[in-house]
């Protein structure tokens, strides 16, 4: 990312003109996919403008909101392309944002600026949450630019944090049925659908409506609103996930399944699980493992690839590959049954009497 002599330099595919005059720095994209001397034409006439504004001669060109503008007019543009448990994430993601980066211009929040945020979450142990913050003000910056035409400048370096992967956590026959002896209602019955639907407990169960569950049929239904990709999907119910659902159903008032007294949805069990996980003695374990659970249970039972993407309602069979790991103890049965169905048996061959001629397998 070298810069010329004239102030315009490439980062990526995209040319940009960067020049100080009368101390005041002026950062403006030129364009995308174009030749250096293309430009470098553009780079004069926008440098034009820019003078010519400053002195008074035409408008000013620069486009230059303070965070908070940019926040409002940003929140307004996910409130209408996200949907609704997104777009909470991203006003409590913009708000913590807003500590280190209100009051100021975007142009103001440079590379600099960003790291020290980023440091701060990551020396308080919130590494992941370092890393959405940061994805979400990239894209605060991307959006005003190029679809709300309320900035011109250029979008600040942003390094993410290296997250471990880890393993994929699933339960086992005996941690499956601890935490069910130690959840109280509604959490048991979550942790029931969890285990034997798939269902993403935050984003998919939690928002599931009683219009929504075909006990007669056996299938509930993800709408497309909550569905992480986008699609709404069917997923049929086991004789364990309709005794549960069919319980809840009737025993909760409103049209949400999981909902408080007063009919209101439930926001979130993180709490009562994670009391419930401890007097069960689990470690390593959050709602998610619950749909690792149904993965693994899926893929031990034989059910292929392709099918259990479809009830998962994952978004490639590469994630499926992901979650569907298989249990040691699995594979070694697997791999026992061969020696089981073989007719093969080994043996020592017995020495040759003497005299006896031996044919050689060469």
């Amino acid at each position: 990312m070298a810069r010329r002599g004239d102030g315009i330099y490439q980062r990526g595919k995209t040319w940009w003109l960067d020049f100080v005059h009368e101390g005041k720095r002026h950062t403006v994209r030129i364009g995308k996919g174009i030749s250096k001397t293309v430009a470098g034409e553009i780079a004069k006439v926008k440098r034009g403008e820019i003078l010519k504004g400053e002195a008074g001669i035409g408008p000013k060109v620069r486009k230059d909101p303070t965070f908070e503008k940019a926040r409002e007019e940003f929140l307004k543009w996910v409130d209408t392309n996200k949907k609704p448990r997104t777009a909470r994430g991203y006003r409590n993601a913009l708000k913590h944002l807003g500590r280190s980066f209100g009051g100021r211009r975007l142009s103001h929040i440079d590379e600099l600026s960003v790291e020290r945020h980023k440091r701060t979450l990551v020396e308080a142990g919130h590494g992941t949450a370092a890393n959405r913050q940061l994805a979400i003000l990239r894209s605060l910056f991307n959006r005003c630019r190029d679809d709300l035409k309320l900035y011109d400048g250029v979008t600040p370096r942003m390094r993410l944090v290296r997250e471990p992967q880890g393993r994929l956590r699933f339960l086992d026959a005996a941690e499956e049925a601890r935490l069910i002896e130690k959840s109280a209602e509604p959490v048991r019955t979550i942790v029931l659908v969890g285990i034997h639907t798939g269902l993403r407990i935050q984003s998919e169960a939690l928002e599931l409506q009683k219009q929504d569950v075909d006990l007669s049929r056996g299938f509930l239904t993800v709408q497309a609103a909550y569905a992480k990709n986008g699609r709404t999907r069917s997923v049929p119910l086991n004789r364990v996930a309709r005794a549960a659902l069919a319980r809840i159903i009737e025993q909760t008032p409103g049209p949400f399944v999981f909902a408080k007294r007063d009919g209101r949805p439930l926001r979130s069990i993180r709490k009562p699980f994670a009391a419930a996980c401890e007097e069960a003695k689990l470690t390593d374990v959050t709602p998610h493992t619950l749909r690792h659970t149904f993965g693994s249970k899926l893929a031990m039972a034989g059910v292929d690839p392709r099918t259990i993407q479809e009830l998962g309602g994952w978004r490639s069979l590469a994630m499926v590959q992901r979650y569907t790991h298989l249990s040691p103890t699995h594979k070694a049965e697997a791999v026992e049954r061969i020696a089981q169905n073989s007719p093969t048996v080994f043996t020592t061959r017995p020495q040759a009497e003497p005299g006896e001629r031996r044919v050689s397998a060469l």
